[in-house]
């Protein structure tokens, strides 16, 4: 009789990666042969002890710590500290603010959909032609960027009260130039991989998170309106005026990577139809709200959250008074949707791991800070 083969469980480490891919991040997975039986998080690389460091400095001086946490969005991290901080001190931001600011967030969702379409296709093992026309069409949001605020990647642009500075002469008349070929591109990306056959293989049905465990693990932006639940912070809590904009809140059916690769692909078209709105009703008046240089909010705590490209990004603050924050947390949308990285993983294969971690998009500025 032959004997029966048996293998044994066998460690190891996926990664930690490079700064180039998804980041400085570890997964320690045992496979049995091919198939993944447990997977670990191990995380920290970059921790760079920012909530404590943001004490004792002024709520203004924060504004450049929150560029650097998902540096992929800054202006939507910019954004989420100065309502917090708005909110903390009973700041309001005069209408034109507001929509610079609106405008400003969607095409920085734009722009980071951008890079993580792109980053998806090549974790799928596609060709280089999509990656490069998103990062292509990304390249130009960083342009407007630079017009605007003097950076392209940490762009410091928002301020407590409204926006740093007027926008620039000629900054409507690029974005408007910019927007019919996102559509193309994004037009263009569905044909070549969403209903590419060999796409479809590798994402659909892999890394599957079912709409009780997202809503159980507080999953938020893609990863939980792919698993079919339309929950958005701009149509459940509105902020910067995004009651006023039509837009729509596009979901999967499956909740595996293939839904949520199309759902940034289409939020990325309800951005450009909120841009577009912001750009006719752009309102005259000033941009801003005069704030004090030595700005004390009373004492009391706030929490402000908005619809970051990742998800619910939230800022808690504490005032006693004082310059200073006396307590700053930020709660980062890519550390929580990594949280049900194991049940993606475990009984799927290595390369389909690679699929399930792309798929969710990570920053680990963001989740070390």
């Amino acid at each position: 009789m032959s004997e029966i083969v048996k293998t044994e469980p066998f460690v190891m480490n996926i990664g930690p990666q490079h700064p180039s891919t998804h980041g400085v991040f570890r997964v320690k997975v045992t496979v049995d042969g091919e198939q993944i039986t447990d997977a670990e998080m191990v995380i920290g690389y970059l921790h760079r002890s920012m909530e404590k460091l943001a004490e004792e400095r002024t709520y203004t001086q924060n504004i450049p710590f929150t560029d650097r946490t998902d540096y992929l969005s800054s202006m939507s991290n910019n954004l989420g500290y100065c309502l917090a901080v708005e909110k903390l001190g009973g700041l309001s931001v005069p209408a034109r603010g507001q929509a610079i600011r609106v405008i400003m967030a969607e095409l920085q969702r734009l722009a980071s959909h951008c890079m993580g379409a792109g980053a998806f296709a090549n974790d799928t093992g596609a060709w280089q032609t999509p990656v490069m026309w998103f990062n292509r069409e990304r390249e130009r949001i960083l342009d407007i960027f630079e017009m605007t605020s003097g950076a392209r990647l940490t762009c410091n642009y928002m301020r407590i009260g409204g926006v740093a500075f007027e926008l620039r002469s000629g900054f409507e008349e690029a974005v408007r130039n910019l927007l019919p070929r996102l559509q193309q591109t994004i037009a263009d990306g569905q044909e070549l991989l969403a209903e590419n056959e060999i796409f479809i293989a590798r994402a659909r049905d892999v890394a599957v998170v079912s709409p009780e465990t997202a809503i159980g693990a507080s999953l938020t932006g893609p990863m939980l309106r792919g698993s079919g639940v339309a929950w958005d912070i701009r149509k459940a809590d509105p902020y910067s005026g995004y009651e006023k904009y039509d837009f729509q809140i596009p979901i999967g059916y499956k909740g595996d990577a293939y839904d949520r690769f199309t759902v940034r692909l289409e939020e990325m078209r309800q951005s450009i139809k909120i841009v577009e709105q912001a750009l006719d009703d752009l309102p005259g008046g000033p941009h801003s709200t005069e704030v004090p240089l030595a700005f004390r909010p009373p004492a009391g705590e706030a929490y402000a959250r908005i619809e970051s490209p990742r998800g619910e990004l939230g800022y808690y603050l504490i005032s006693d008074g004082g310059p200073s924050p006396f307590r700053f947390h930020i709660r980062p949308p890519s550390l929580i949707n990594l949280s049900v990285l194991k049940e993606m993983t475990v009984g799927a294969s290595v390369a389909d791991a690679i699929i399930a971690l792309g798929s969710v998009d990570i920053v680990v500025g963001e989740i070390d800070r």
